[in-house]
């Protein structure tokens, strides 16, 4: 049996697992990575090929958050010479009034304004024709900010992964789950299918299966698991375009009545534009409860939302996708970074990414993900994010 010796092993391949292991790599650490079923698959948090680069939050230490990850964006692209995001700005818009899972449209521009972000507040009408939107109600209103994009996500992981195989101390093992973690002094021995690994520091980024990982560990996260539909519409106008955008609205009935999209864009459908609903109507119990099936009423109330607001489409999706994500408890779904509980031998040499929105901030939580592991600590303020005191539970 292999009982090869790492600095760190990072436990899950998605694409913020590998960006950690690529920042990793440059700083010469011999790093494993473990990923419990292929590269690139979309059995997780990784899943679908788009994702929304944006600037506004309700709360400043986001907003510098996304703004602190630019730059980690530019320099990923550099070094690739891949565009892996489409700018083509963030368009929130809906009722004033509404508190979502998103925060408040009002809160955002204070926030924008209190951090220097240029944005333009927008009115019903002007939302309608600049942005193709209809039928708006009178009282929406609205922000555009211009930095946002499309993530070319599924190019993402693949430039990452084509990162990593490049760096000389960086290994990766697919197919590989991790069965049991034991302590040895101040070592750690992963055992999976294919062989033991040693290794001095963990960095545990397994996306959903957060809790199949820290179980071995005897301790849990509080967390909801929720299969994410999206839908795909053919475009009756060619010509008409949408930036990213989000909808604020109050529920209606069964409906969760919030939903996003996404522009047309070359890599992922052309000809068509990507709608989802920000709601999920049944939660799953379990990550391996997940389907690769969307809820069809949550794609039924899209189709009537498309229907009703937006320009240029057929209503009825042509093509859909899923995404598993677990969310914390938190009212604001919060990511959550830190480091494992005080109760868990060598916590200290233990850190973890769990929860919440984050495939944005990937190659900004590389960085940050990899000095955690190394140093025990990162430049970036993270104490938003440190929340395991309140949703670390011992088993």
């Amino acid at each position: 049996m292999i009982r090869e010796n790492y600095d760190v092993i990072v436990i899950g391949g998605g694409a913020i697992g590998l960006a950690t292991a690529n920042h990793l790599g440059k700083r010469n650490a011999k790093t494993l990575v473990l990923e419990q079923f292929t590269f690139v698959n979309q059995l997780g948090s990784s899943a679908g090929v788009s994702r929304q680069f944006r600037i506004p939050y309700p709360d400043e230490y986001m907003v510098q958050m996304a703004l602190d990850s630019q730059p980690y964006w530019d320099e990923l692209e550099k070094e690739t010479g891949k565009q892996l995001l489409d700018k083509v700005g963030t368009l929130w818009f809906g009722d004033p009034t509404v508190q979502s899972t998103e925060g408040n449209i009002a809160e955002a521009e204070e926030a924008l304004k209190a951090l220097g972000v240029p944005y333009t507040s927008l009115t019903s009408k002007e939302i309608e024709d600049k942005y193709h939107f209809k039928n708006l109600p009178v009282k929406y209103s609205g922000l555009f900010q211009e930095d946002g994009a499309s993530i070319n996500f599924k190019a993402t992981i693949e430039a990452y992964l084509e990162l990593c195989e490049k760096q000389e101390t960086v290994h990766l093992e697919e197919n590989s789950p991790v069965l049991k973690i034991n302590q040895l002094g101040d070592l750690f021995e992963i055992i999976t299918p294919k062989g033991a690994y040693i290794t001095k520091k963990l960095a545990l980024i397994p996306g959903p299966y957060i809790n199949s990982v820290i179980n071995l560990l005897n301790f849990h996260i509080d967390a909801t698991y929720w299969n994410m539909s999206s839908a795909y519409f053919k475009k009756t106008d060619p010509d008409i375009q949408y930036p990213t955008w989000f909808v604020f609205q109050n529920p209606e009935g069964e409906s969760g009545n919030q939903f996003y999209g996404f522009p047309e864009v070359d890599w992922d459908h052309p000809g068509y534009i990507r709608v989802a609903p920000d709601f999920v109507m049944k939660p799953i119990e379990e990550p391996n409860d997940r389907s690769l099936i969307p809820n069809s009423q949550e794609l039924g109330y899209t189709s009537d939302w498309v229907k009703q607001y937006m320009t240029g489409l057929n209503a009825e999706p042509e093509y859909t996708s899923t995404c598993l994500i677990a969310l914390s408890n938190i009212p604001n779904k919060e990511l959550l970074i830190d480091f494992a509980p005080s109760y868990v031998p060598n916590h200290e040499n233990i850190v973890l990414y769990a929860t919440g929105w984050a495939a944005k901030f990937t190659p900004f939580l590389g960085k940050i993900m990899s000095d955690l592991a190394l140093d025990g600590y990162t430049d970036f303020d993270i104490t938003p994010f440190q929340l395991g005191h309140k949703f670390f539970r011992a088993l």
